[in-house]
């Protein structure tokens, strides 16, 4: 198993953390601000977090207010430190909330989240301009951040970290309890680590 202590430290490092499996994670449908909690195997996956990360001592902790992130975030060892932020909630995927990509397209032929948006919910420009915002914020913090949140918010997060256009999410799946690591390359910004799961060991990694 890896250990994050060991990783060399760079001058900053934000910890991209995805909560654990929840009953539409493993159905695949899109879950934005339905606050629905995790299923007994995600709480074992957040449980698994709290090992991998080894109480790495973060100078601050953020999280989605939505329910199934505070578990997780919890379950992993720092509900106590968290801060609440409303930039964490997942995509608001408006008319699409509870639907699997096949399912649109069976209306929708070759929809794309990233590329054709979703009727009555956030545009991806308000997706990114929260990602923006609140790594604009932890720049300022001189020690390691984790975000305990969602698949597409985390993914956005990662592609405007590099200041990729954020419908290169696309390119960056995330699986439950997974961890990732943003950090710099010399004076650079870098994707240092993406959607290690290892610490799951024997659980079954869910990609949205």
């Amino acid at each position: 198993m890896r250990s994050y202590k060991e990783t060399p430290h760079f001058k900053h490092r934000l910890f991209l953390i995805r909560h654990g499996e929840t009953e539409w994670s493993v159905s695949k449908q899109h879950t934005g601000l339905s606050d629905i909690p995790l299923t007994p195997h995600g709480e074992e996956e957040a449980t698994c977090l709290k090992q991998a990360l080894k109480g790495i001592p973060f100078a601050k902790v953020y999280v989605s207010p939505l329910r199934r992130a505070q578990k997780t975030c919890e379950l992993a060892g720092y509900k106590d430190i968290a801060t609440l932020t409303d930039d964490l909630y997942e995509w608001d995927y408006g008319d699409y909330e509870g639907l699997s990509t096949a399912k649109i397209r069976e209306t929708k032929r070759e929809w794309n989240l990233f590329k054709d948006g979703v009727p009555h919910g956030e545009t991806i420009e308000q997706v990114a301009k929260r990602a923006d915002h609140i790594l604009e914020e932890v720049s300022k913090i001189p020690g390691d951040v984790a975000f305990f949140s969602s698949g597409h918010i985390s993914r956005v997060i990662g592609a405007r970290w590099v200041n990729f256009a954020p419908q290169n999410a696309q390119y960056l799946s995330l699986s439950t309890a997974s961890i990732s690591i943003l950090s710099y390359e010399h004076e650079w910004r870098c994707i240092h680590q993406w959607n290690e799961t290892s610490h799951l060991k024997t659980s079954k990694h869910r990609a949205h």
